[in-house]
């Protein structure tokens, strides 16, 4: 991906921003659409990773059936459609007595897709696998768990799972992986945005010699921070701040110093 000029680590001079490059896929609606009209600026999309799935050959050599466990833990959307994708696939029958565990609401509304839905087999928490505690220990001494995963894995949720002494398997049923970003080669924008840690190391995988140079960087999270922090990089964007809840906000903080 190129770049042009000197990369400097000094105070930002909030240099004129024509072009961003979103790391993810493009939304139907978002807010970025109105600052795109509002500051006459290009706005583009481009995921830097993407799912792919573990075939059912390749998980039958696990030797892990899923009917063998009486409740599943759900992190994720992903996480979801690629359990019910390997059953599916490997013809079998969940028993309508399984528990799901859902870390939030959103994730336990799309299970609705693949069960019928009853409150009593279904488990929510609000934000954190943390909230499902008393969940967990309510029924840790009678269900057998699986925790389907990426080749990532679910570290933080792991770790909790042993504290509590829950009996579960961790399980890899799909992968996230870098996108071929090759056709950007020599493409330049004046600002990338990112949004999680995967985006960045996506960047260096497909452009091992990337140089900022004078292009803007907009991070957000701790965790995204980070991972920039590995690398000669500097942020010119950030969020979420106190008063800055939103990255689409903290472009437009930025757009204000520098497209005045």
């Amino acid at each position: 991906m190129a770049s042009t000029g000197t990369k400097t680590k000094s105070t930002e001079s909030f240099k004129k921003i024509s072009t961003i490059l979103i790391s993810q896929p493009k939304p139907e609606r978002s807010v970025y659409f109105d600052l795109e009209k509002k500051w006459n600026i290009q706005i583009d999309w481009r995921p830097f990773i993407h799912v792919e799935p573990v075939t059912e050959k390749e998980y039958r050599k696990n030797r892990l059936r899923p009917d063998e466990f009486t409740a599943i833990i759900f992190t994720s959307l992903n996480s979801i459609e690629h359990f019910f994708r390997l059953t599916e696939e490997m013809r079998v029958q969940m028993s309508q007595q399984t528990k799901y565990f859902c870390l939030t609401q959103s994730i336990a509304n799309y299970l609705q897709k693949f069960i019928l839905y009853r409150k009593r087999k279904v488990f929510v928490g609000t934000r954190a696998i943390q909230d499902l505690e008393s969940s967990f220990i309510k029924h840790k001494d009678t269900e057998k768990f699986l925790l389907p995963c990426s080749n990532l894995g679910a570290k933080s949720v792991v770790t909790y799972l042993n504290k509590l002494g829950v009996d579960f398997q961790e399980t890899m049923m799909y992968r996230t992986v870098s996108s071929d970003l090759s056709d950007l080669t020599d493409i330049t924008y004046d600002c990338l945005v990112f949004f999680s840690p995967l985006g960045i190391k996506s960047l260096y995988e497909n452009f091992p010699d990337f140089k900022q140079n004078e292009t803007r960087l907009a991070v957000y999270g701790n965790a995204t921070t980070q991972e920039v922090s590995q690398y000669d990089l500097v942020i010119n964007i950030a969020a979420p701040q106190p008063d800055v809840p939103s990255m689409s906000m903290a472009i437009e903080n930025y757009l204000l110093k520098s497209n005045k």
